[in-house]
């Protein structure tokens, strides 16, 4: 829901551990950050020291681009630095920045301390698609270093990809015993209880709160506090917060499309598009390729597919002359939402044109990248979305024949839920033919967290008779209010459905 860096490993004030060539573990004054690491870090330099301070403090509070510059900063000054190296690759603003920079703490971890080695170790399971090992890594991670919040982080992390929702809350609940003013973790536990099942908004108000009452100063405070307030179905007041988080930085572009957002929950379309060219206007780094993504979406929201599989691909030719970090990465995204929309409305010729476009990039990235685990991972996508096309287009013998051609991709990754988007394709193939009870058995399969999928299982379960049970789903994907083109896809027939 907000910017794409990874929620790691933060904490506020506690006791410094650093893994230099000191015996023990003793205190520094940071005077610019008001942040401290308790996973040993490897450096020699007090001067590195203090950069990647404050960069994770900037990670910790979501800024991202500036959290980077501290990281590279802190490189330059020691080149030995394992974990500012990693600490530049998980907030890389592209793919390319993020292999560099893994490559490089791999190549320094010798020296680093355990915790760090077993941080690079877990980044590297992650592109290498092995979720499972991930857990594994992360799991001892916690016994080397049980008394860090920064580590049960991490462990939540892999935890709820792996829909682990009860064990990742607890070990966020550890993190927090360790450290109350632990500001990710509250960030976690908010996005938890927001959009994972069982929700508790209340729940993730208070850690809201928390977030505000840690750094009342930073937009990503206020930012929260607006996402709680939308989840409830209070816009005025989240519209409210996200001012204020922008009156805070009038030079960061996140909290104005944030309102935007707002607005067109509103069904004011005209402010939600102003909204959005203003935070492109600030955008830095891919922000202004992302923010457009979001204003191409007010078109599908007002019921005008055509204008925004236009927008969408519109965008995705404007990104070349854009000088970001990540334009593939973005153009693959702009044209992925125009062919979902293109396929929900029907509208072939676009579909098409959209994903030749997007497999021909897809491809260009998978021999970029060069190694099989992205190969197989890029080429399994390519087969699903191949498997959707010919289903909507009602070629069911292929659609399947996909299906399986995906899970011959992914057969090898150690991922118990690699096999969800199948069964995601194989419940809509039924879907798409009337066969709603099978159908509603492939839904039930698969966690209900996405919005179009949650529609779709309502469907299935008004069509077999479960009326009370889809008429639940339908109220809450009509009170969603988080934009994503999935959503804007169904948001006007859920309405419709509560209408009724």
């Amino acid at each position: 829901m907000k910017r794409a860096t990874r929620t790691l490993v933060a904490a506020m004030p506690l006791l410094l551990l650093v893994g230099c060539q000191q015996q023990e573990a003793e205190r520094m004054e940071m005077a610019a950050a008001d942040v401290v690491m308790v996973i040993p870090v490897t450096t020699a330099s007090d001067e590195a020291m203090q950069e990647f301070m404050q960069g994770q403090h900037a990670f910790d509070v979501e800024r991202g681009l500036d959290a980077n510059e501290h990281f590279k900063r802190a490189i330059e000054i020691d080149p030995n630095f394992c974990m500012a190296y990693l600490s530049a690759a998980w907030s890389a603003p592209s793919l390319d920045e993020f292999r560099t920079n893994l490559q490089l703490a791999v190549e320094h971890s010798a020296g680093a301390s355990e915790a760090e080695r077993l941080l690079v170790e877990y980044t590297q399971k992650s592109f290498d698609r092995d979720r499972e090992g991930q857990l594994q890594t992360a799991q001892r991670l916690v016994e080397v270093e049980p008394s860090s919040p920064r580590a049960w982080l991490t462990l939540s992390e892999i935890q709820a990809t792996l829909n682990q929702t009860s064990e990742a809350r607890a070990s966020l609940t550890r993190a927090l015993e360790l450290e109350p003013e632990f500001v990710p973790a509250h960030i976690a536990l908010v996005n938890s209880y927001l959009f994972v099942e069982p929700k508790d908004y209340s729940t993730a108000e208070e850690h809201a709160q928390r977030v505000v009452q840690a750094e009342p100063d930073e937009t990503v405070s206020h930012d929260y506090l607006g996402d709680v307030y939308r989840a409830q179905n209070e816009l005025e007041q989240a519209r409210d917060a996200y001012t204020r988080a922008a009156e805070l930085d009038p030079e960061d572009g996140l909290p104005i499309q944030q309102r935007g957002h707002v607005h067109t929950f509103l069904g004011d379309y005209d402010a939600a598009r102003a909204d959005y060219d203003a935070a492109i206007a600030l955008g830095k780094g891919n922000e202004k390729a992302s923010y457009g993504q979001y204003r191409a979406m007010v078109s599908v929201y007002a019921g005008e597919p055509e204008a925004a599989i236009g927008e969408f691909m519109e965008l995705a030719r404007a990104i070349d002359d854009m000088d970001i970090p990540n334009a593939i990465g973005q153009k693959i995204t702009a044209l992925t939402n125009a062919a979902v929309v293109a396929m929900e409305y029907r509208l072939f010729p676009e579909m098409d044109a959209a994903l030749e476009q997007r497999t021909a990039l897809m491809m260009e990235r998978m021999e970029e990248v060069g190694t099989d685990e992205f190969r197989r991972g890029q080429l399994g996508n390519i087969a699903l979305f191949d498997g959707w096309t010919a289903a909507f287009k009602g070629d069911y013998a292929t659609a399947l024949a996909k299906v399986e051609e995906y899970r011959g991709f992914v057969e090898q990754d150690r991922n118990p839920r690699k096999d969800e988007p199948a069964q995601l394709l194989l419940g809509m193939i039924e879907q798409l033919q009337g066969n709603h009870q099978e159908a509603l058995a492939y839904f039930e399969q698969v966690p209900p967290d996405d919005p179009y999928f949650n529609y779709q299982r309502a469907v299935a379960l008004e069509a077999v008779g479960e009326t009370e049970r889809a008429m639940e789903i339908y109220e809450e994907l009509a009170r969603y209010n988080f934009s994503n083109v999935n959503y804007a896809l169904v948001r006007a027939d859920a309405i419709a459905k509560v209408s009724m």
